[in-house]
């Protein structure tokens, strides 16, 4: 017993550590899904950030070509005129300002009270490239992104257009953005950022500012503990609660803006994710222990129940040993009994069987007969062409004759086929070239006008072809030794289904309710071959398709059979 109790906290232990085990793998697989969804919304907030100042470089650009803006760097325009025009370009495009600088830095034209610019990139403009640089205003405190373009006249540059964008432009697009991400500079000074408690924060301790950076604008950032999980870099943060307090630090270059582009992805989901997997798998541990160690129990107790029962009866054997001579007889005769009764039902089973491939294959029979014996004949007459074509149409008969035997296996033991779009119209004509022989001997005449294309129903073709078969030959059959016999089909549309008849004008149905009862016939005896069986099959394979299937006597006389099915999706043109 205090080895069993014992077994317990071993694995309660062992359970503990699968759900260790299940947590960490999780959690790595948590991780790396969110690294990877953050990596590509890190490339798409670059490209945002990108595309947006993208803008304003073309702007200071076009503004350099300007007829009027040249005029002025040349010392001949109106200073009123450009400054109207970088108002108006400033309004529409949400500059900060726009200025028209000379060499040195005096400005020609703004469109606020720029006095000068001696910044490094407007230098660069005048030697013929495109200036670009990002700083805070000193006298605005504004951060702000710049583009200095310079104004060609005749091989010389004699002004530059400088375009500055401040990066709340940018910033109005991300606020409220699930995504923590930034873009810090070469000094790792936070430049641009979607939350506003990083912006001007230096991931680097002491030192003074930078170029660019007034004296004492900038705070220190430095994550509480970084560490390495599964591959990536997580950052315990305390930077309030717009910030994740642990997140994966994801970075990635973006030289065109002089920046790097990070993000921290918080790890809150990975921690909830692999925590709910770890607990499922904790639990079905433990239930599945708790299940065992159930059962082993039961078995203990129910085998020193029998062990206790074993004893009472070896007491008892000798009073009851009549009694169980006499039980043993009763139940050998009860298992003779049964056995007997067994072997009858397959004996029912193996006539319906045999019943059910007699009726359905004796038209097939009598065709493959009657081919065989005209292929004989051209191979006489040395005609091996239709020679040829009769045996290749007792190859296709034979192979019909298999699927219906597969089908009336499947009827028998009540299983469905998968189903298909089938052309009704070439199951009608199968169904006639199968009993041409059987409606030529009756003297039937035939009524059946084929519609111009093709009607597609959803059913089997081999066991359409059954359906149609039986109900031809039960109306030839019907209008045997009649005269003036005449068998009518026809397929209707009637919305989503379509509806096949054969009708006849022989005596009609004596008792249409039982029409389709198994072994029903009213046909004497030694007249034909049927055995009742035909519509019954018909009835069991049309309901499998959906469809139905139901008889009546026409007011004019004779007997009318319709099968109803639905209509394929898509009907093929014939």
């Amino acid at each position: 017993m205090n080895r069993r109790l014992m077994l317990i906290p071993a694995y309660v232990l062992a359970s503990a550590l699968l759900a260790y085990g299940v947590w960490l793998h999780a959690y790595a697989g948590e991780l790396s899904r969110l690294a990877d969804r953050g990596q590509a919304d890190l490339v798409l907030a670059g490209d945002r950030l990108t595309g947006e100042l993208r803008r304003y470089r073309e702007l200071a650009v076009l503004l350099a070509d300007h007829p009027a803006i040249l005029a002025r760097a040349e010392g001949e325009g109106d200073q009123d005129a450009v400054e109207a025009l970088f108002l108006r370009s400033a309004d529409k495009t949400g500059a900060m300002d726009i200025s028209l600088v000379a060499p040195g830095g005096r400005v020609l034209a703004a469109s606020t009270g720029v006095a000068a610019y001696r910044a490094p990139y407007v230098g660069r403009a005048f030697q013929g490239a495109l200036g670009f640089s990002h700083a805070v205003d000193a006298g605005q405190g504004r951060r702000a992104f710049a583009y200095a373009a310079p104004v060609h006249a005749e091989g010389r540059i004699p002004a530059a257009v400088v375009v500055r964008i401040g990066t709340e432009r940018v910033e109005a697009t991300w606020r409220g953005d699930p995504l923590t991400v930034f873009f810090t500079d070469d000094e790792n000074v936070v430049f641009v950022a979607s939350r506003e408690e990083l912006v001007l924060r230096r991931r680097t301790a002491g030192g003074g500012s930078p170029p660019g950076y007034p004296e004492g604008a900038l705070r220190d950032f430095i994550p509480h503990e970084t560490r390495v999980v599964a591959g990536y870099e997580i950052w315990n943060l305390q930077g309030g609660p717009y910030l994740p307090a642990e997140a994966i630090h994801l970075a990635r270059p973006f030289p065109v803006v002089e920046l790097v582009a990070e993000a921290l992805i918080d790890t809150a989901p990975a921690w909830r994710q692999a925590t709910l997997l770890s607990f499922v798998a904790g639990a079905v541990a433990l239930g599945l222990g708790a299940v065992v160690f159930a059962l082993v129990e039961r078995r203990r107790a129910l085998a020193l129940k029998l062990a206790a029962e074993a004893e009472a009866n070896a007491k008892l054997e000798a009073r009851v040993e009549e009694r169980t001579r006499a039980l043993s007889e009763a139940n050998q005769q009860l298992r003779q009994t049964q056995a007997e009764l067994v072997q009858a039902g397959k004996l029912s089973a193996l006539g319906q069987m045999s019943a059910g491939i007699s009726h359905e294959l004796n038209q097939p029979l009598m065709a493959i007969r009657s081919y065989a014996e005209n292929a004989g004949l051209f191979l006489q007459r040395e005609e091996p062409a239709r020679a040829a074509d009769n045996l290749a149409r007792i190859s296709e008969l034979a192979r019909r004759m298999g699927r219906i035997i597969k089908n009336l296996r499947a009827f028998a033991r009540q299983e469905s086929e998968a189903i298909g779009n089938v052309d009704l119209v070439g199951v009608v004509d199968a169904a006639l070239e199968l009993t041409e022989a059987k409606l030529r001997g009756a003297g039937v005449a035939l009524h059946w006008q084929p519609p111009a294309q093709s009607v597609m129903v959803r059913g089997g073709e081999v066991r359409l072809q059954q359906v149609a078969v039986n109900l031809l030959s039960n109306a030839a059959d019907a209008l045997q030794g009649q005269p003036d016999g005449v068998i009518s089909i026809g397929i209707v549309r009637d919305g989503g289904r379509i509806r096949l008849s054969v009708a006849d004008n022989g005596p009609g149905i004596v008792e249409p309710e039982r029409i389709f009862d198994p072994f029903y016939s009213t046909k004497e005896v030694g007249h034909s071959e049927g055995m009742g069986l035909g519509l019954s099959i018909s009835y069991g394979i049309v309901h499998s398709f959906g469809g139905a299937i139901a008889g009546r006597n026409r007011a004019e006389g004779g007997a009318e059979f319709t099968v109803e099915l639905d209509a394929a999706e898509v009907e093929v043109a014939a």
